[in-house]
């Protein structure tokens, strides 16, 4: 009896992962979405915050990453009926925690990226059966000033605003070109 609810519990699982399989026509379609929507998404963080900086450096764009940048995110999976979140395993805001799987995306995409590997983004199925969009998010130069090394980059003055808003603040010390996290997008079934 105990083999063959093994047998049975073995092409089970097969037959699951075969359902959750998507086609090279529909990867690329979830792909091409993922980043135009990811493309949209941080062009308006981006000029929210470019804007903020320009008013006032980091003691105007610090307050507003604090309560903006969230109800942006949530705008944006509106305008495009997605979950957007953009994860990390080092977050600033607990709300961009990552997953279990976002951790495992964003460890496969350190990994590429020490060997030198191109980072593309990936489209799977979640959980939920639902398809799933991953993408980089690669620390640019212009973002050490909240994100760099403490003393070089991030100044005493701007980390001892973050970390008013951030006590638990563990999104520091990157340099241009490093991993920040990952895009990841949920595709809600229609």
């Amino acid at each position: 009896m105990y083999k063959k609810l093994l047998i049975f519990a073995v092409l089970l699982s097969i037959v699951a992962c075969e359902n959750n399989k998507l086609s090279k026509a529909e990867q690329e379609e979830y792909i091409n979405k993922g980043k135009e929507i990811t493309k949209a998404s941080f062009n308006e963080l981006s000029t929210n915050l470019m804007a903020q900086m320009k008013l006032g450096g980091p003691q105007q764009a610090v307050p507003f990453c604090n309560t903006q940048a969230m109800p942006i995110t949530h705008q944006m999976s509106e305008k495009f009926n997605v979950t957007i979140k953009r994860a990390s395993d080092r977050v600033r805001n607990s709300e961009n925690k990552a997953t279990e799987r976002e951790i495992q995306i964003i460890e496969g995409y350190k990994t590429s990226l020490e060997s030198g590997s191109d980072l593309s983004p990936i489209v799977e199925i979640n959980s939920d059966k639902n398809k799933q969009f991953y993408a980089p998010i690669i620390m640019k130069e212009k973002c050490l000033v909240c994100h760099g090394k403490p003393g070089e980059e991030l100044n005493v003055k701007t980390d001892s605003l973050i970390k008013s808003y951030y006590p638990l603040d563990k999104a520091i010390g990157y340099k241009d070109g490093d991993l920040r996290g990952v895009w990841s997008i949920e595709f809600k079934n229609n």
